[in-house]
This record gives C-alpha cells, sequence and structure tokens, in this order.
C-alpha cells in the first residue's frame, strides 16, 4: 500500500509495545476501530501499518534492516503511550519513535506541520492509555521536544488507571472521556495533519520529489582532493590549494553533480589512507587527484578521475602550457569530468563555468595567496590574508572575488576580537557592496551579508532576504545554508533550520562547526541524546574546540549528570597546557560540590580571560540559578553588539528568566519580539 502523498509509504505507523496487547487486545482492537473511523473521515483510503506482533524486549537482542525504516517512512506516527512505552530499552521506543523522529526531521515537511487553522502540530500523534509517572513523562517529552499532547485514552477510578475501552462507563470515568468519541477526535487529528501536509499541494510533492532525486544523485557525486605540490619552490603550495579550490567551485556549477566543499577536502590534504576509504568517508562515487608543477611561468598540471567504490581509473589528463593558461585548464579538467560522467550541463552552468572574474593574473596570484593565508585562520594569517586581498585589489580593482574575500577576514577579526567589532563590520560591509557591485549574483558575498544582517544589524527579514537569494543563486553554497540553519535557529523556525544544517553537513562532512550548529539545534528542541551524538562528532573532528566542551557540559547537566560532566571539563583541561593550572582546582572542587563546583570553576575560567565571553558567563550563571548575574552579562552581551546573540531567543536554558522585563527589554532591543519562542 502506499501514502496519500508520492514519496511516503504509508499514512500512518502504529508504534506500540507487545505487552500493551496481550490480554483483551487493547492495540488490535484501537486499530480496527480507527480503521473504521477513518473510513467515513476521508474520501480516498487511509493506510496504516501494525505489525500485529512486532519485536520487543532489549535493544541487544535485535537486528533492525531497512525494511522497518521503510515503513516507517510515514507522514504520521500514532504512538501508544503506556506505562512501559516509555523505556529506552524498548524496541519500539528505540527503533520506532526517535527513528521516526529524526526521519522526520530530515525530509521536507520537517517534524512540524502547520494545520490549515494556523495552529502547528507535530507528525508525532501520541495516544496515551495510562497516567505516567514523572519521570517517565519527562523522557517522553525529552524526545518528543515538548509537552506530551495527543489523545487520551484513560480510564480512572480512585484506585484505577487502565486504558478506556468501548465498554467502559463515561460517567463513572473520572476524565469524562467516551471511547467512541475519542476514536473520533484521533481520525480528526489525523485528517488535520494530512491536510497540513497537502496544503502546499503540487510544491510539497515537488520538494520530496527533488528530495529523492538528491539522494540518487549522489551516484554523481565527487570530491576533489588537494592537488600536490611538486614544484621546484615549496612556497607554491598556495597555488596548489588554490587550483583545488578553483576546480571545486568549478564542478559545483554543476546541478547534476554533488561536490564535497573545500574545507572537507582539505582534511585528506597529506593522508595516508587509499582512494576507498576516502570515498567511503564523504559517502561520494568519484575522486579526483592530481598534481601542479609550477616553475617561474611554466605550468604543468596533471589530474586523474578514480571511481571510489571499485578503484578504477575513468579519466586522467596533462596539460603544460604557462600561467597565461590557467584559466583555461581549469575549464578542461571542470569540461573533462562533466563528459566522462556524461553530467547534465546546461548554457548557463557553461558560463559560469568559463566566467573568470579577472584576468589578471598578478591579482589572481594575490587573491590565491591571500586565500592560503586565510585557511591556515591565525591572527597573523589573517593580516597576511588581508594584505594580498589588497594588492589584489590594486591590480583589478573590479575583482569581486577578492572583494568578498577581503569582506570575510574583515568579518572573521571582528568576530574573534582581533579589530574592534564595529569598524571589522564596516569594512566588511564596504567590500561586500562593492563585490555585489561588480558581480550582483557572487552567492558567497549575499551570503556572508546575510550573516552581517542577522548576527550583527539584528535585521531579521533582510538577513532571511539576502540568504535566500545566496541558495536561489547557488543552492550549494556552504556558507548560506550554514548561517540559514543558525538564523531560523535564532527565530525558532527548528524545522527549517534543520532542513539547512543536514545540506550544510552533507557539503561538508567533516567541519566540526556544522556538527555543533547541528548539536545547538537538537539541543533547543530537548533531543539530548541527538545533540550528543552530533557534539562528540564536533570533538572527534577538532578535539581542541572548547564550544564543543561546553555544550557537552551543558548536555549533562540538563541529563543531571555530574560525572561525565567532569569528566568532559577533565578532557578540556588536560589537553591544554595553559589550562592545566585549573586541574588542580578542579581535583579539589568536584568530589565535594558537584555541579555547583563546576559552574564556578567554569565562571573563574572565563572571568580570568582578559576579554571574557559576556553570553558563557551568562550560560554558567543561569544553569547555577544566579538570574540576577546572567541577565547583567547578557545585557552586556547586547550593549557590544555580541556575534550571534540573537540564539538566546530560542535557548531553553533561558526560559527561568523568559518572562522577566530585563530578558523582555533585551529581546525587543534585538529585534525579536514578533519571534518570541
Amino acid at each position: 500500500m502506499t501514502s496519500l502523498i508520492p514519496g511516503y509509504n504509508y499514512d500512518i505507523f502504529i508504534s506500540y509495545r507487545q505487552k500493551d496487547n496481550k490480554g483483551d487486545r487493547w492495540v488490535s482492537q484501537f486499530v480496527e476501530a480507527l480503521k473504521t473511523e477513518l473510513e467515513s473521515t476521508f474520501k480516498e483510503e487511509i493506510s496504516v501499518y501494525f505489525d500485529i506482533n512486532p519485536h520487543d524486549g532489549l535493544l541487544e537482542t535485535h537486528d533492525v534492516g531497512a525494511s522497518l525504516e521503510d515503513k516507517l517512512k510515514s507522514l504520521i506516527l500514532i504512538p501508544v503511550i503506556s506505562r512501559t512505552y516509555c523505556d529506552p530499552k524498548s524496541f519500539a521506543w528505540e527503533h520506532e519513535l526517535k527513528v521516526f523522529i529524526d526521519l522526520a526531521g530530515k525530509d521536507p515537511f520537517g517534524l512540524k506541520v502547520k494545520l490549515p487553522g494556523g495552529n502547528v502540530a507535530s507528525r508525532v500523534l501520541p495516544v496515551r492509555i495510562h497516567d505516567l509517572d514523572n519521570d517517565d513523562l519527562k523522557l517522553c517529552e525529552s524526545v518528543l521536544g515538548g509537552a506530551l499532547r495527543g489523545i487520551e485514552f484513560v480510564y480512572k477510578e480512585p484506585g484505577v488507571n487502565k486504558p478506556l475501552t468501548a465498554e467502559d462507563d463515561d460517567r463513572k470515568n473520572l476524565n469524562n472521556t467516551k471511547y467512541r468519541l475519542q476514536i473520533n477526535k484521533t481520525a480528526n487529528a489525523i485528517k488535520e495533519i494530512i491536510a497540513g501536509l497537502r496544503r502546499g499541494g503540487a510544491q510539497v510533492i515537488a520538494d520530496v520529489k527533488q528530495s529523492e532525486a538528491r539522494t540518487l544523485m549522489r551516484e554523481k557525486s565527487i570530491i576533489v582532493l588537494p592537488f600536490e605540490n611538486i614544484s621546484p619552490d615549496p612556497d607554491q603550495e598556495y597555488f596548489s590549494d588554490g587550483l583545488t579550490e578553483e576546480i571545486i567551485t568549478d564542478l559545483s556549477y554543476i546541478d547534476d553533480l554533488f561536490v564535497i566543499s573545500r574545507s572537507s577536502a582539505m582534511t585528506f590534504k597529506g593522508a595516508k589512507i587509499t582512494i576507498q576509504e576516502i570515498a567511503d568517508k564523504v559517502h561520494v562515487k568519484y575522486v579526483l587527484e592530481g598534481s601542479v608543477r609550477k616553475a617561474g611561468n611554466n605550468l604543468r598540471i596533471t589530474a586523474q578521475l578514480i571511481d571510489g567504490v571499485t578503484d578504477m581509473h575513468i579519466w586522467a589528463g596533462k596539460y603544460d602550457g604557462t600561467l597565461d593558461d590557467i584559466f583555461d585548464i581549469q575549464e578542461k579538467v571542470a569540461r573533462s569530468i562533466a563528459e566522462s560522467l556524461k553530467l547534465k550541463i546546461s548554457s548557463e552552468e557553461k558560463e559560469s563555468i568559463s566566467k573568470n572574474l579577472t584576468r589578471n593574473l598578478e591579482a589572481y596570484n594575490y587573491y590565491l595567496k591571500g586565500r592560503f593565508f586565510y585557511h591556515n585562520g591565525t591572527k597573523d594569517d589573517q593580516v597576511k590574508s588581508m594584505e594580498c586581498f589588497n594588492k589584489a585589489l590594486s591590480e583589478d580593482p573590479d575583482y569581486a572575488l577578492a572583494c568578498s574575500a577581503l569582506a570575510e577576514s574583515y568579518y572573521a577579526q571582528g568576530a574573534f576580537g582581533w579589530l574592534p567589532l564595529q569598524e571589522a563590520i564596516s569594512k566588511a560591509k564596504e567590500y561586500l557592496m562593492k563585490a555585489l557591485h561588480y558581480d550582483k549574483n557572487l552567492a558567497e558575498a549575499h551570503a556572508a551579508l546575510g550573516v552581517i544582517y542577522g548576527a550583527y544589524d539584528w535585521k531579521y527579514k533582510e538577513a532571511e532576504a539576502e540568504l535566500s537569494l545566496a541558495l536561489s543563486l547557488s543552492s550549494k553554497c556552504l556558507g548560506a545554508n550554514q548561517y540559514y540553519a543558525g538564523l531560523m535557529d535564532s527565530l525558532g523556525r527548528n524545522e527549517e533550520a534543520r532542513v539547512h544544517i543536514n545540506r550544510a553537513l552533507e557539503l561538508d562532512p567533516t567541519f566540526f562547526y556544522l556538527y555543533l550548529l547541528s548539536a545547538q539545534l537538537y539541543y533547543n528542541e530537548g533531543r539530548l541524546e541527538e545533540s550528543m551524538r552530533d557534539c562528540r562528532k564536533a570533538l572527534e573532528n577538532n578535539p581542541h574546540f572548547h564550544e564543543g566542551y561546553w555544550r557537552a557540559i551543558r548536555i549533562y547537566f540538563r541529563l543531571g549528570d555530574e560525572v561525565n560532566a567532569g569528566g568532559v571539563i577533565q578532557s578540556y583541561l588536560r589537553r591544554d597546557i595553559l589550562k592545566a593550572k585549573y586541574l588542580n582546582d578542579f581535583n579539589n572542587i568536584f568530589p565535594g560540590s558537584g555541579f555547583d563546583g563546576l559552574l564556578n570553576l567554569l565562571i573563574k575560567m572565563e572571568l580570568d580571560k582578559s576579554n571574557p565571553d559576556p553570553y558563557f558567563l551568562a550560560v554558567w550563571y543561569i544553569l547555577s540559578g544566579n538570574k540576577d548575574k546572567a541577565l547583567g552579562f547578557l545585557e552586556k552581551a547586547v550593549g557590544s553588539r555580541y556575534v550571534a546573540i540573537p540564539m538566546i531567543n530560542n535557548d531553553p536554558d533561558f526560559d527561568v528568566i523568559r518572562k522577566e522585563p530585563r530578558f523582555q527589554e533585551l529581546i525587543e532591543k534585538l529585534g525579536l519580539t514578533e519571534y518570541q519562542i
């Protein structure tokens, strides 16, 4: 059977514990009654998946195949919430409820849907057959990401807490509910959710088909490995790295090809692993590798395309020439790959590949050097990158890419506190406007302007407009997807944020910061297990990333897990020799004071810095229960236009002060009043 909407296998999936269907077979009777009610509610036939004899028991006894995940590709999940359902060791909980939430969060509709009347509902529609203990209720709500709302089938008398049946007398039921009416409410709720899903009509169906097409297109996917510098001069490394980035950019213009971004590609520079291992790690079919020899004005470039699954060579090319030929060589490499993979290329894509934003070789050379230093990331390298970009512009004042790159350098230095923030933002805007004057279709410039509007200017509509434009110009623009996810998170539009962070992670599967942003999104939804999973991935990819440790501590705090929170701090302190002095403080504080001691230590470490971070101080103080101090540091962050402070709007740690007048004043200053969560 198929769903009402193409791309889904069932309309409804019924999830339950087997023990709740023993005896009087309550779940089976509920399903039959619901099917009958649906027949009189919908004109079309509604497909319901119900396994009469589902798996149950401990997780380790089960081998979950792809067939179950296939069935979970449904529009709505109805979990039968009982006293035994809320059990992380149960099959239904771990492999049905949690998997559906994850799958739904990644598909085009998202987990929540806007109903025809304007309200928002979840695609998980709980049916509750028992009143729950507080611990089970909290566990259930942590996975659902909010209050447990659904249809109640609970029969209560003094000392009685059992599933409501058709035979029960509603006059004796303390809940005053009738079985027949509750079945009708369930069917009507399903109708509302499906109406919301269908409301977009052809566009929604197109989105589903496009999502499926993207999955199939992974067959046409590639990673461009860093070209090896075999020049006599090792200082030509910048040129080989720059050529790699330029080829990635050219290939990204081809809509029929999925291309891994530069930052993930560069993680394999000098890596001693096989082509097949690299392809498997980033989930691509093809790998391009090559070398560059530059001696004076002479140039030799070799490239070879390899099937990452079979390790077979598909194509190889060698190009001899001079620096004057560099743009033609880059175009030839991109075209050769397209021909080898039989890619569809539109006339616009061909034009984008052949378009050069400068023909000035000196300007191009300085631009490549600037990108090399920019990606190194240190303060000194940022200064060097700006010098190179300025030299590029002195050679070619109309060089849009150099203008955009210079703007990025200014923004980065302001965000890291290496330049006064107001000065850095002002200069970044100036050069972004120049870049767009020379090339109005430069997606990267629109994306950078969007993040400044959102994170610094607090002009959210303008930010969304710029980021949407960037994505319309290049759906593969990593920055646009990343920044859009962050903006949507700040505005409380969680489903849209999830779509774009997933796209960003697909483009750049090894970038640690994207995993942290994903962890933040899950954290804000109360999905703490998923948040911890992505937090761990962030730290796996960058063990020195301090914000990853701070997010892990916040997760453990909400879980009430002092031991693991302490272990996280120890891991962080042991990785940084400059922080080793705090290990003694930790060893003296933690055994007797638990979370209070940990939070006091985190506050001390932050205050000891020459430039303490007001946002993190606000977080540590709010977790320690000091609302006044937390508000004080939030006010300081807003007053200094702390980059990304709008994220407090969707941060659950600040729920305890959300109604405070001082917090509301901050929301007003941030321009977030209409977006309040």
